[in-house]
């Protein structure tokens, strides 16, 4: 839309999660091309000029748009399996068809993962694909050209493994990368597609897997060539009791400390999950501003703990939520996540002070643009930032009688989703996506699974 174009959205509630919570119980939200203009209580200015659009949002919600901080898209293809298994045994178990991946099954898996995570609210998304097996095509190329296709903000978080089961590591042999290949491959990538402009569409991250898939001089080299670029890094950290104890009998130290010692703290890192970790570990990651995915459903459903996110938020460290790989969140959805965020730290120590329904609203959007280095362009809704939001119906029978919306948005079934916009373009309509054909993608996901079950049978 031309910058001087508007739509304005009128008689809804607004949760700005801005510095101060914001909030107001009917107001307007006007959008000027793609920026937020601005917005307040009580319905917009008279005498706006070049309006295309007016939204009446009685019975509306009006959000941030959802920032998913942690994924795996490839996953979406081998959802179902593995279900009764611990971390360890799951990568195990899955590695041998993962490895069998190509471009076509890639692209079908991220079309998959992207639409589920759109129709439900997600306006920034990014993807940790780290499985390149041997003559599988362009898969970074391919999983990008997916977000542009529909129309969703983008983070390709270019993954690497080059421990594999030679070498002590998860990985078949031919499903990894070497050192160098990986550091190339790595390197073109950010070349290719990174934007590091105000309001960019797709942005590239540096991402080795994990400490017992890569090498610790994969992990060094990564931190010196993201820090070169100027991009951001990512891996997995601190997920398993498992992985502890892999890293003091192979490095001599636990997971933050390992990190610390190959460059991996800092503001312009964050790391998946972050399970098992005590408070010195806390602390560091906080006196770094390190960033968490929090990842509470996969969590869960791989038996691997609950995260210390109140600790983690009191200490001043920045959290984000992910949906993770669709092999351990069959969901693929992160509204779900922002239920079960607060539901799973309550379990914790601090019990029903762990969180409330607005910092759980936070981490899902303020939080998630924080980790991805974004929080100066979305997350939050103020005059100035990017036209990026999500309109929530709160009005039916699953919603209506609670009175707090923001209550209703959090504690509440999965909210149907009027309308999101990202970048000013409105993407999903009453629970279906514009961009792209549902039912096209639900076929050919459906086929591509198939396709990688049988040649992984063989």
């Amino acid at each position: 839309m031309a910058a001087d174009r508007r739509i304005v959205i009128e008689n809804c509630s607004i949760a700005t999660v801005d510095a101060h919570d914001t909030e107001y119980a009917s107001g307007h939200v006007v959008v000027a091309g793609n920026r937020i203009e601005s917005l307040g209580a009580g319905r917009a200015p008279e005498g706006l000029e070049n309006v295309d659009r007016r939204i009446d949002a009685t019975g509306h919600l009006v959000t941030p748009g959802l920032v998913n901080s942690h994924h795996h898209y490839y996953q979406w293809i081998t959802r179902g399996l593995a279900t009764d298994h611990n971390l360890f045994n799951w990568l195990v178990a899955l590695y041998p068809t993962w490895a069998r991946i190509d471009e076509r099954m890639v692209r079908a898996a991220a079309e998959g993962s992207l639409a589920m995570m759109a129709r439900g609210g997600v306006t920034t998304a990014m993807d940790h694909h780290y499985v390149f097996p041997q003559g599988s095509g362009d898969l970074s190329g391919a999983i990008i050209g997916v977000a542009r296709d529909m129309g969703v903000r983008f983070t390709l978080a270019r993954g690497s493994m080059d421990r594999s089961e030679k070498d002590g590591g998860l990985p078949p042999d031919f499903a990894v990368e070497t050192l160098d290949g990986a550091l190339a491959a790595t390197e073109e990538t950010v070349r290719r597609h990174h934007d590091a402009s105000f309001g960019a569409m797709t942005q590239v991250a540096v991402a080795p897997c994990s400490p017992f898939s890569v090498s610790t001089e994969l992990l060094r080299q990564g931190a010196e060539l993201a820090r070169r670029l100027g991009v951001r890094l990512h891996t997995h950290g601190s997920e398993t009791v498992e992985e502890e104890q892999f890293c003091k009998e192979l490095f001599g130290m636990g997971p933050t400390d390992y990190f610390e010692s190959t460059g991996w703290l800092g503001e312009d890192v964050w790391m998946a999950h972050c399970v098992h970790m005590n408070d010195s570990d806390i602390a560091a990651f906080a006196r770094t501003k390190t960033g968490v995915a929090h990842c509470p459903s996969s969590n869960a459903r791989l038996a691997a703990g609950i995260a210390r996110v109140p600790d983690m938020l009191a200490a001043g460290v920045p959290v984000g939520l992910g949906v993770d790989g669709t092999a351990s969140n069959e969901s693929g959805e992160l509204h779900t996540e922002l239920r079960n965020a607060l539901l799973i730290n309550r379990l914790g120590a601090h019990r029903e002070a762990a969180l409330n329904a607005r910092q759980a609203l936070r981490l899902g959007t303020y939080g998630g643009a924080q980790v991805l280095g974004r929080a100066g362009e979305i997350g939050s809704l103020e005059p100035g930032k990017l036209a990026d939001l999500v309109l929530w119906k709160l009005d039916t029978l699953a919603h209506a009688s609670i009175a707090d919306p923001v209550t209703a948005l959090v504690f509440g079934a999965a909210a149907p989703v009027t309308a999101s916009f990202v970048n000013g373009r409105q993407i999903v309509a009453d629970n279906r996506l514009l961009t792209v054909d549902e039912d096209a993608i639900a076929r050919s996901t459906r086929a591509e699974a198939q396709r990688l079950a049988e040649i992984a049978g063989r």
